[in-house]
């Protein structure tokens, strides 16, 4: 899950895997993969990376649990 500000200052968390595309025009705005919408003030190149890092600590975290398997 990654952290999004809307426009009014309220946090929310996000699935990642549900994002299907990102805007700006110029407050950026998500579309998931339901149809849902939300613009939040982060700029699209804070998000790709909040994305990456959550992607990054998936990763960590299926490795762990297959040497914990072996």
């Amino acid at each position: 899950m990654i952290y999004v500000t809307r426009l009014n200052s309220k946090i929310f968390v996000l699935n990642p895997d549900l994002i299907e595309m990102m805007e700006e025009t110029p407050d950026t705005v998500i579309t998931l993969t339901g149809g849902n919408k939300f613009v939040v003030s982060e700029p699209i190149e804070v998000l790709i990376e909040r994305i990456a890092e959550f992607r990054r600590r998936c990763r960590q975290i299926c490795k762990v649990e297959e040497q914990s398997d072996i």
